[in-house]
C-alpha cells in the first residue's frame, strides 16, 4: 500500500506567504479522503454551479457535465482520465502542490495536467493562496475537453520549455499570458461576455465581480499588451482580457515568441489597473467594443 502523499502548501512568514514547491507525481489517495473533504467538495461544487449559470461559457459547463462531476463525492482521477484521454488525449496527474516552472511546463507540453490531490479546509472555502484539488479539477479540467483550448495549453507548455531557457524576463512575459487567459480569461459570445478562466470559475466572488462590477477593465485580447501587464494574486483582478474565440488563442500561440520577448525587453510593465491608448474596451453585455 502506498503511503499518503504530502500536502504541500505555502509557508506563512513575517514577510507573508512564501511559495513551497513539490516536484513528484503521486497517486490520488481517494480512500483517505475524509467526510469533511467530501463535504467541502460538495459545498463548493453546488455553490459554483449555481453562480456560474449564465456567467460561465457553454463550453465549460457542458464539458463539466461530460465528466459527470457532481456534488456526491470528490471525483476519482482514473474516472476523469477515461473521459479526458478519449476526448483530447490529455490526462490528469496527481501532485502534492505547486510545481517548479520547468516541471510544470514539461507536463503541459506532454498533455499532462497537474492536479493537487488534496482539497482545502472548511475555513479556506473562500480563499486559498495556492491551487488545490477543487481549483484544479473543477476549474481547469473541463476546458481540456475543448480540442482547441487543449491544443493551446499544450502549445503554451512547449513555449514555456523554451522560455525557461531564455531567462527571467521571458518567463515573466509568458506567465502573464497564462494568468490572463487560462486562469482569468473571459470570452465574448453571442450572449455576452462569459468566463472560461479557472481562477474565476472556482471563485464565487470573482465570478460575479468580473462581469457585473464597474471597477475592472475588460480589454480585447492583445498578446503583447497582456505580456506587459502586471497582476496580483491576492485580490480580484483590476483588468481582464476578452478573447473573441478559442481559435484566437491558438493562433496567437503559433508564432515563435522569441522576437516578441526581444521587443518587450525595453518596454515598461503596465500596472494592472491602467488603460492604454489603443485598448479595446469590451462591454460585458454584448461582447462588443
Amino acid at each position: 500500500m502506498n503511503p499518503t502523499p504530502r500536502r504541500v502548501e505555502h509557508r506563512q512568514t513575517d514577510k507573508g506567504y512564501i511559495p513551497v514547491y513539490a516536484t513528484g507525481v503521486v497517486e490520488q489517495p481517494w480512500d483517505t479522503y475524509t467526510r469533511t473533504d467530501h463535504e467541502v467538495w460538495a459545498t463548493l461544487f453546488r455553490r459554483q454551479r449555481e453562480v456560474l449559470r449564465g456567467r460561465a461559457c457553454n463550453e465549460f459547463l457542458e464539458n463539466q457535465e461530460r465528466f459527470r462531476m457532481s456534488a456526491d463525492a470528490i471525483p476519482k482521477f482514473e474516472d476523469l482520465n477515461r473521459v479526458l484521454k478519449a476526448g483530447t488525449d490529455w490526462e490528469i496527474v496527481g501532485v502534492e502542490g505547486l510545481l517548479p516552472d520547468d516541471i510544470f511546463f514539461d507536463h503541459l507540453a506532454n498533455r499532462r495536467f497537474p492536479v493537487s490531490w488534496w482539497i482545502r479546509k472548511p475555513e479556506q472555502l473562500d480563499y486559498l493562496s495556492e491551487p488545490d484539488l477543487f481549483h484544479d479539477l473543477f476549474g481547469h479540467v473541463p476546458m481540456l475537453l475543448n480540442p482547441v483550448f487543449a491544443d493551446y495549453v499544450q502549445a503554451y507548455g512547449r513555449g514555456g520549455v523554451k522560455a525557461h531557457k531564455l531567462g527571467a524576463d521571458a518567463l515573466t512575459n509568458l506567465t502573464r499570458l497564462y494568468w490572463y487567459t487560462v486562469e482569468f480569461g473571459l470570452i465574448a459570445t453571442p450572449d455576452g461576455v462569459r468566463i472560461y478562466g479557472s481562477g474565476i470559475v472556482s471563485s464565487k466572488g470573482e465570478s460575479i465581480y468580473c462581469l457585473e462590477s464597474d471597477a475592472p477593465n475588460r480589454i480585447g485580447f492583445d498578446l503583447e499588451r497582456i505580456m506587459r501587464t502586471q497582476y496580483k494574486i491576492d485580490t480580484y483582478q483590476r483588468s481582464y482580457f476578452v478573447i473573441d474565440s478559442f481559435e484566437q488563442l491558438m493562433d496567437a500561440t503559433r508564432p515563435d515568441f522569441t522576437p516578441i520577448y526581444a521587443r518587450l525587453e525595453d518596454q515598461p510593465a503596465i500596472p494592472a489597473f491602467e488603460l492604454q491608448p489603443g485598448d479595446r474596451v469590451v462591454h460585458r453585455g454584448t461582447g462588443e467594443g
